[in-house]
């Protein structure tokens, strides 16, 4: 199995247990005389099985990250980790922007003045260049991914 499909997969899971718990929530509690409209206990040992074959993928995706080689001595989990930094560094240089770029009305000499203590479009300049070396981190990372077997 590849990385990328193992991370796919992780997902899938994911996305399913989410669903899972709110069917069982949804069937928790009835009135009293009525059914639930599916079995909380069938739907609770679908959502362990999941758990158990997700512990397991999580597992192997580590282990293969943490060997993976990336590139200029990184592994890629080095590399997932640079770019989740990365990502918010963007995050916040993007409210940095938009409060310094919020352009105050004045209606009256009276009112008070706001300036601006950053300079944009250096600020606008960064988050270019982070989000370009994001997107080349994430491109790479995926490639790999495709190309990559997971270790057992």
């Amino acid at each position: 199995m590849k990385l990328a499909e193992a991370l796919i997969e992780r997902a899938e899971l994911q996305k399913k247990n989410a669903q899972l718990y709110q069917r069982i929530e949804r069937n928790a509690l009835v009135q009293e005389g009525d059914a639930p409209a599916e079995e909380p206990a069938e739907l609770m040992a679908e959502y362990e099985g999941n758990m158990e074959r997700l512990l397991l993928l999580i597992r192997r995706i580590n282990a293969t990250n943490s060997v993976a080689p990336f590139g200029q001595g990184e592994t890629v989990a080095d590399a997932i980790a640079r770019r989740d930094c990365l990502g918010a560094k963007i995050k916040a240089y993007r409210g940095i922007y938009e409060a310094a770029a919020i352009r105050q009305d004045r209606y009256s000499q009276k009112e008070v003045k706001f300036v601006r203590c950053v300079d944009v479009k250096a600020v606008q300049d960064t988050i270019n260049r982070l989000s370009k070396e994001y997107r080349e981190t994430d491109t790479k990372l995926q490639a790999i991914n495709w190309t990559t077997d997971l270790v057992d």
